[in-house]
């Protein structure tokens, strides 16, 4: 009998919540069961250019570029003070996780009986961010309340008018 190792597969949400619980410092990290399903929530979510700048407050734009190699998208973030962020984007159905030289983005989403598991992390990268980011705890939980809120109003609205 060969040595096996186990292995455990997680779905998007759990690796979402596994990168948080990694992650240095209190990045923002909120999960929530949605009332719309998988494919309306993801289709909000999933829709960068179009539903980032308004659920992001302080975000103008998020530009996304062609495919760079295979699954690999390019972002271009642009705040409401003019300042630029390039992103490298992994995108696919049910996980979105967002990079750039100082900051962290991700979306997971999970079918979860007639509703959606949608979880979102955000994160800052760089040296003596754990601090700033355990200091703002409190700060950053409500953020992401706030994020998730927004979420569900835009899964209302566009299904609406779909």
């Amino acid at each position: 009998m060969a040595d096996e190792w186990p292995t455990v597969e997680l779905d998007p949400v759990r690796r979402l919540r596994v990168m948080a619980a990694a992650g240095a410092g209190r990045p923002l990290y909120a999960e929530r069961c949605l009332a719309a399903g998988f494919d309306q929530v993801w289709r909000v979510a999933s829709d960068l250019s179009g539903e980032l700048p308004g659920l992001i407050s302080g975000l103008r734009s998020f530009e996304v570029g062609p495919a760079k190699a295979g699954e690999r998208l390019e972002g271009l973030a642009v705040s409401v003070v003019g300042h630029r962020e390039r992103f490298e984007i992994v995108l696919r159905s049910g996980w979105c996780l967002m990079q750039s030289r100082v900051l962290l983005g991700g979306m997971a989403a999970v079918p979860d009986g007639d509703g959606t598991r949608f979880a979102l992390l955000a994160s800052l990268r760089v040296p003596g961010a754990g601090p700033v980011q355990q200091l703002l705890g409190g700060l950053t939980e409500r953020r992401g309340e706030v994020l998730l809120d927004r979420l569900e109003r835009r899964i209302v609205e566009r299904s609406r008018t779909e």
